[in-house]
């Protein structure tokens, strides 16, 4: 699914779909982690106006997913508590980084879009087997990660397309892509199924 090298183990949809409440307050997290990420980047992508426009078009966007899994907390009678370390993507920059050829802005901005290309499709992987695991029980929380599951699809293919307009070269990007999966399905094998949104 959108370049993943490798399925979600099916233990993390159990841990997930059995501690919902758990997953919630860490997408929050992610949401808002989503939304910084998009700003910083967009910060780094000023010499491509159109890129980092639709970076803070897409940082809006998280944030408004933020509120909305907010208003999900606040229903349920939950507070946010402070983020502990998404391990999945803070270990697969930092091996993408390891690996990058390139040193120039655009190639770390490239790696980071694409990096960021698959947190999203690792996510709505997630949302969707969320969704399904969950749909009896919580027809509403369902059809919220099923509408995400659609959002993070879009956001995928919207970090790639800003890679290939950044490098201008469609074969090297798909080619950095591969590598890039690969570095990611290599993280995903040591997760160990915690119910978080990427654990």
């Amino acid at each position: 699914m959108l370049g993943l090298e490798v399925d979600t183990d099916p233990r993390w949809v159990e841990a997930a779909s059995t501690h919902v409440d758990r997953v919630l307050m860490d997408h929050a997290h992610c949401e808002m982690k989503a939304a910084s990420n998009a700003l910083s980047l967009s910060a780094r992508c000023l010499a491509h106006p159109r890129v980092a426009r639709a970076l803070v078009e897409l940082a809006e966007e998280e944030l408004r997913h933020f509120r909305r899994v907010l208003d999900e907390l606040e229903r349920r009678g939950i507070a946010l508590e402070p983020p502990e370390e998404d391990w999945y993507a803070a270990e697969l920059r930092r091996r993408v980084a390891r690996s990058r050829r390139g040193l120039s802005t655009d190639d770390v901005v490239i790696d980071r879009l694409l990096v960021g290309a698959l947190i999203e499709a690792r996510s709505c992987e997630r949302f969707k087997l969320l969704a399904a695991a969950v749909s009896e029980r919580e027809p509403t929380l369902a059809a919220f990660y099923d509408e995400l599951f659609v959002d993070e699809a879009r956001h995928h293919r919207t970090f790639f397309d800003l890679a290939l307009e950044i490098a201008r070269d469609a074969p090297r990007v798909r080619a950095r892509l591969v590598e890039v999966s690969a570095i990611e399905a290599s993280v995903v094998r040591e997760l160990g199924g915690a119910p978080t949104i990427h654990g």
